[in-house]
């Protein structure tokens, strides 16, 4: 069987520069429930979102600062950082998948900034 014994393996081909996790030399990392499916992801190949929302809803915000006492009441916000699979992810279109030109281009996507309540910026 000398095809068994071979000196050096073929070698897969390498479609990410990072194999899609950002752990380098790292080893095991600790993993995480995805949002969506609840499967268990390593933390640095996860798809993470943070978000900031008020815990109050639109329509009440107005019905609080009526009833509210004091003048300037500054409503709490709800800080909670999401975890995704990549699976979940692409089917929930938070990501989306690149050609390979695009994927070489490392910079951020341009972020959404929010105006009055008005989404601007971004695709």
């Amino acid at each position: 069987f000398s095809w068994a014994y071979s000196p050096k393996p073929a070698s897969m081909p390498k479609k990410r520069r990072n194999r899609g996790r950002a752990k380098k030399n790292a080893g095991r990392k600790r993993r995480v429930a995805c949002e969506l499916s609840g499967k268990l992801v390593p933390k640095d190949k996860a798809i993470k979102r943070y978000i900031v929302r008020n815990i109050v809803n639109a329509a009440a915000i107005s019905d609080l600062k009526e009833a509210s006492v004091y003048a300037e009441y500054a409503l709490p916000k709800l800080y909670y950082k999401m975890y995704y699979c990549v699976g979940a992810a692409c089917h929930r279109r938070i990501v989306r998948s690149r050609s390979k030109t695009e994927m070489k281009n490392r910079q951020p996507p341009p972020r959404r900034r929010y105006n009055d309540g008005k989404k601007s910026g971004g695709k």
